[in-house]
This record gives structure tokens, C-alpha cells and sequence, in this order.
């Protein structure tokens, strides 16, 4: 094996006896480094798991790899809170998941706790300059009331907390980086030119004590551990109390109705979240400068199903909890089994019809597709084909309308419930179960500054039509 292959940090002049690997010595010798199999089987076991384990700045990264491998895999003793799923990705990122950039971020309770408490709140005339904001070992707020006039709220550790952060910045102090979701098709996806996703966008406190407790704040902490809020910010200070504010595009949460593992939840109402940790009713528009009323039934503690919009993307809560009670990628692929099992035929061609698990950009012969108006299940052919529209009409039932291909909704975290996956989304085609896609079309999701619509959880592709999903119909198949 390439001895120049082992990690620089961790790897000693070739003439060296041993080799550290950051969890054990191994003892080898200069023959032994041509002995690939040997070396790369115990390399493999005592370095694995941990993925981006110290940040820049030194710190612990939370993020850990997931494999689907036996239980001797997966990290010992971790104390799991939840996981934030990003809407519009069917389990991966287009590129791949790569460090503190992935689709889904993994939420463990740390070794050591990093979170933090407010403390004290003072006023001063030059914040810029105050103690607190020079400290890059202090935690702090700055609202900036006028030129001449800002409060500074201080801020020190709390070993009760672990403290996640989440933005657009690859900067060392965010956890999960955030970019601008597009919705659609990812295989050719462009890059956001001007992001509305704060670079510091929000935070999460997650309770060591108890793991059922999450909150979030708008805002996060940047890279000399402070949070500014500029003149033109929404802020407020009432009756001599704590002040607070918003940050310019907000941080939206939607807690659902009921439980949403079990299928039986409905969609929330949309509420903000203030860099405080308040919640209140939404602005008139995104950016508006008057802050929405103050929502006293409502609480910044993220529920199984909460949904935090961002602004350009949204992200899904799931507790522990609530993942234990919901399919595996696993559960889900035997799904596709079973109706592949079934030999689904089309009509026109009379061939066997398979579902893949993930869509390719290549046409396949045996490539599902589904007429959108009808939910009849067919090959691709050239039957009833109008030139003019692209539409095609239905060879069973005569219906004309759309036809796009059928594929797996592939990500666990956005199901409701177990079962087969009889219908699908339109006008994308993901599959999923009769309540998730009954469930996210009835959620809207906000699009823009003021507008909100429903869309498929998989790929974030508005829904068309009313109601915006299809039963699947296949045919010499169980319906």
C-alpha cells in the first residue's frame, strides 16, 4: 500500500516502525507496507465513523457518517437529538455528501457541551470597540440602536447545552452549511448567483439532559463569536426588558398538528423565531421592519416533523424519537422490490417494467412512467403521442395529458408512515406512500417574500394540479 496515502497529520517518516492513526498504534515494518490487504483491513477498523472530527478552529465537528453496515460501524455510546434533512434532496446532494455540505446533518450530543447562555446586557455608545466584541473568547450580541446608542448582551457557557450551528458560511463556527435549494431535476444543478440564505443563519441549543429538548434562535455566532445586529434591523426593547430582534429575511418554523410519524399530522401554521428565541406571527412581507405579534401559545422547542425555513431552503426536524418509528432506506428499497417483484407490464410493449431506485439521464427500456392525468403505469412509447403538445394519450383509458418517469422518494426522514409507495407526486413522478404525499401537499412551503406552495419533499419541484399528487396504477399488479 502507498504509505503516502495515510493522512499527513497522521503518518511518520517512511523509515519509521509504527504508524499512528489517531486511535492506535500499528506496529509495521518496511516489508509489511507492500502487505496491502493487512494493513488496509486494520487501518479500516481503527480509523472510520468520524467524518470532519476537528473544525479549523480546533473545535468537535458533530457531523458523523452513516453507513447502513453492522452495529460494530456505528459510533458507541452517542447520544442522538435528531437530524435536520434539507427539502428538495432524495437522500444525497447532486455532488456528494462531503463534510459539513450534505443533505442531511446528524445532530449527536458532544463530548464536551459548547453551549451557551445569556448572561447580562449592558448599553454603549461605540460597540465596535466594547470588550465584549474584542473578546474573540466572549460569546456576545450587539444591537445597534442608533450611531451613538447600542445594547451589548453578553453571553457565557452553559454546560447544560450543546450548541449546533447552521448557515450559508464554510467558516469554522457553522456545523451544517446550507446552500440555496433549486427545485427540480439536481443531475445539471447551477449555482445560486445571489443567495438569500444568511451566512450565519440560525442555531440550535440541544438539552444534555434531556435529548427531547431542541430550541432554536435565529442567528448565529460568527467567527470571533459574535452576532450583529445593524441600525436598519428589526429590534425592540419593551418596558425596560430583555431586548431582541430579527434578522433581515428571518428564520420561519412550522411546528405540525399531531404526530407526524403516524400520518395522522396536519400542516402548522408558519411562525418566526426571534435571534432571542421568541416566536411570533409572521411579518407583512419577508423583510418587512415591523415584527409580527408575539405568539404566546407557540414555542421555540423543534417537534418530530418541524419545518425551518432559511430563506432559499428548508429544512426538516426529525427527533430521535420519531426516526425510530419511521422506515429505513432499507424498508424502503424492499418496497421497490416487492413491486418489481410483482412484473409490472406495459401495455403497449408488453415488457417487463422495473423501478429503479434512482433516476438515470439515459431512457431504459424497462423505465416506468406515469400518465399524470390517469396514474396508469406504462413503458415509454410513441402510442397517442400529440407533436404539437408533447402530451401523450393514454392507450388504456384515453386520457391526454403529461408523462413523466417514475422513481423511488428514496429519503427516509420525509415519510409519514410504512407502506407501499402507491402514489406519486405530479408533476416529478416521486413515489411515496398514500399519506406522505397526501401530507406534504397540503404543506406550503414559502417560496420568495411573501408566497408559499406546495411542493415534493424529494426533489422541492412546485406540486401542479389540484391536488397535486396521483394513484399509481400498474398493470398485472396488486393495485
Amino acid at each position: 500500500m502507498d504509505f503516502l496515502k495515510f493522512p499527513r497529520t497522521r503518518r511518520r517518516r517512511l523509515g519509521s516502525d509504527k504508524i499512528s492513526t489517531g486511535c492506535k498504534v500499528i506496529r509495521v515494518s518496511q516489508r509489511s507496507l507492500h502487505r496491502q490487504s493487512d494493513l488496509e483491513i486494520e487501518w479500516s477498523c481503527q480509523f472510520h465513523i468520524m467524518v470532519g472530527n476537528k473544525r479549523t478552529d480546533g473545535t468537535e465537528s458533530p457531523i458523523l457518517e452513516e453507513r447502513d453496515g453492522t452495529n460494530s460501524d456505528k459510533p458507541k455510546q452517542q447520544i442522538k437529538f435528531g437530524e435536520l434533512v434539507i427539502l428538495g434532496y432524495n437522500g444525497f446532494l447532486p455532488q456528494g455528501d462531503r463534510g459539513r455540505r450534505r443533505s442531511k446533518f446528524v445532530l449527536y450530543k458532544r463530548q464536551e457541551p459548547n453551549g451557551v447562555k445569556r448572561s447580562k446586557h449592558y448599553v454603549v455608545k461605540t460597540p465596535h470597540s466594547s470588550q465584549a466584541i474584542l473578546d474573540a473568547r466572549q460569546h456576545s450580541i450587539s444591537y445597534t440602536l442608533s450611531r451613538n446608542h447600542a445594547v451589548i448582551v453578553e453571553y457565557t457557557p452553559d454546560d447544560d447545552t450543546d450548541m449546533f450551528q447552521i448557515g450559508r458560511s464554510s467558516e469554522s463556527p457553522i456545523d451544517f452549511v446550507v446552500m440555496d435549494t433549486i427545485p427540480g431535476d439536481k443531475t445539471g444543478e447551477n449555482k445560486v448567483m445571489q443567495s438569500t440564505i444568511s451566512r450565519f443563519a440560525c442555531r440550535i441549543l440541544s438539552d444534555r439532559n434531556c435529548a427531547k429538548i431542541c430550541r432554536i434562535y435565529a442567528a448565529g455566532f460568527d467567527t470571533s463569536r459574535n452576532i450583529f445586529l445593524g441600525e436598519k434591523a428589526t429590534k425592540w426593547q419593551e418596558n425596560g426588558r430583555e431586548i431582541d430582534g430579527l434578522t433581515t429575511n428571518g428564520v420561519l418554523i412550522m411546528h405540525p398538528r399531531g404526530s407526524f410519524c403516524g400520518g395522522e399530522a396536519k400542516s402548522g401554521f408558519w411562525l418566526e423565531t426571534s435571534v432571542g428565541g421568541g416566536v411570533f406571527s409572521l411579518r407583512e412581507s419577508r423583510s418587512a421592519q415591523q415584527k409580527g405579534q408575539v405568539v404566546e401559545e407557540e414555542t421555540n422547542v423543534l417537534q418530530d416533523g418541524t419545518l425551518i425555513d432559511l430563506c432559499g431552503a428548508t429544512l426538516l426536524w426529525r427527533s430521535a424519537e420519531g426516526l425510530a418509528k419511521s422506515p429505513s432506506k432499507r424498508d424502503l428499497e424492499r418496497e421497490i422490490d416487492e413491486i418489481n417483484a410483482g412484473r409490472p407490464q406495459c401495455p403497449v410493449g408488453l415488457n417487463t417494467l422495473v423501478i429503479p431506485r434512482k433516476v438515470t439521464p439515459s431512457d431504459n427500456q424497462q423505465q416506468p412512467y406515469v400518465y399524470l392525468n390517469c396514474g396508469h403505469v406504462q413503458g415509454l412509447h410513441d402510442w397517442g403521442q400529440d407533436k404539437d403538445s408533447g402530451a401523450r394519450k393514454c392507450p388504456i383509458c384515453l386520457e391526454l395529458g403529461p408523462v413523466v418517469k417514475v422513481c423511488m422518494g428514496l429519503e427516509p426522514s420525509f415519510y409519514v408512515d410504512s407502506g407501499p409507495p402507491t402514489f406519486a407526486f405530479n408533476p416529478c413522478g416521486h413515489m411515496a406512500t398514500e399519506k406522505t404525499v397526501k401530507y406534504w401537499a397540503n404543506v406550503a412551503i414559502p417560496h420568495g417574500t411573501n408566497g408559499f406552495h406546495a411542493v415534493c419533499p424529494f426533489c422541492a419541484s412546485p406540486l401542479a394540479g389540484s391536488p397535486g399528487y396521483i394513484r399509481l396504477i400498474f398493470q398485472d399488479n396488486v393495485d
